[in-house]
C-alpha cells in the first residue's frame, strides 16, 4: 500500500512591534510590526498552492496575527493550542541584551546558575514534549495533507533539536530559526523521514530575542 505523506510546517511568527526592546515572553499585547505583517502575508502567499488542511497557533497575539493570512487563504479557522505558547522565562518584561538591562544586576545572577535545564525558565524537555504533542495532533488531523503550526523561536528550536537527537541546551546565538521561517516535518505514515528549514519571507535576524 502506498504510504500517506503528511507535512507539518512549524512556523516562527513574524517580527513584533517592541520599541522598548524587552523580552516580552508571554506578556499580552505584543502585536506584529508592519514588517511582521508583511512577512506573514509573504509566507501565506508561498503556501497558497499547498494542500493545507489545518492551521494551529499559539494563543499569543503575534502568533495569531501571523497565522491569520495563512488560514484565510485556505478558508480555514485557526485552531488555538496553548501548548504552542512561548517558553516561560523569569526575565519576562526585562531588557536582557548583553551589556544592558537585567543581566548587569547581581540580584538576577542566581537565575543563570543552571544553563542545562535551564534555571531561568521552562525546562527544555517540557517544551519539546508539549510541542511534539501538538505536532502529533496536527499530523493526525491533516493526515495525507499539510498543516501549519505557528509558535515561537525557542519552542520551534527545541522541538527541532529533540527530533534531531541533539542536546536541548544550546547557544542561542547559533539558532537557525529566523522570523517567519518554516521548519517542515515530513512524515511517511507515522515515520518522520525529513526535516526541511526554509525562509519564504527571506532571511531575517535569528538573534532577535523574546520571540
Amino acid at each position: 500500500m502506498p504510504q500517506a505523506q503528511t507535512i507539518v510546517h512549524v512556523m516562527r511568527h513574524g517580527e513584533v512591534h517592541n520599541p522598548d526592546g524587552i523580552l516580552y515572553g508571554r506578556l499580552p499585547g505584543f502585536r506584529l510590526s508592519e514588517t511582521g505583517r508583511a512577512q506573514a502575508q509573504t509566507v501565506a502567499d508561498a503556501l497558497a498552492d499547498h494542500d493545507i488542511a489545518a492551521v494551529f497557533a499559539s494563543p499569543l497575539q503575534r502568533a495569531q496575527e501571523t497565522a491569520t493570512p495563512i488560514a484565510a487563504s485556505h478558508g480555514l479557522a485557526i485552531i488555538t493550542d496553548e501548548e504552542l505558547i512561548e517558553a516561560g522565562n523569569r526575565f519576562e518584561g526585562l531588557k536582557v541584551a548583553v551589556g544592558d538591562g537585567a543581566l548587569r544586576e547581581p540580584r538576577h545572577w542566581a537565575k543563570l546558575r543552571d544553563p542545562f535545564t535551564p534555571s531561568w525558565g521552562e525546562p527544555y524537555l517540557q517544551i519539546a514534549h508539549r510541542m511534539l504533542g501538538v505536532v502529533d495532533i496536527a499530523r493526525e488531523r491533516a493526515r495525507g495533507h499539510e498543516a501549519v503550526l505557528v509558535s515561537h523561536q525557542l519552542p520551534v528550536v527545541t522541538l527541532r533539536r529533540y527530533l534531531e537527537g541533539k542536546r536541548l541546551w544550546h547557544d542561542p546565538r547559533n539558532r537557525q530559526c529566523s522570523l517567519a521561517s518554516l521548519t517542515s516535518l515530513v512524515y511517511e505514515d507515522d515515520a518522520l523521514v525529513d526535516l526541511v528549514y526554509s525562509e519564504p519571507a527571506g532571511a531575517t535576524d535569528p538573534l532577535v530575542r523574546g520571540a
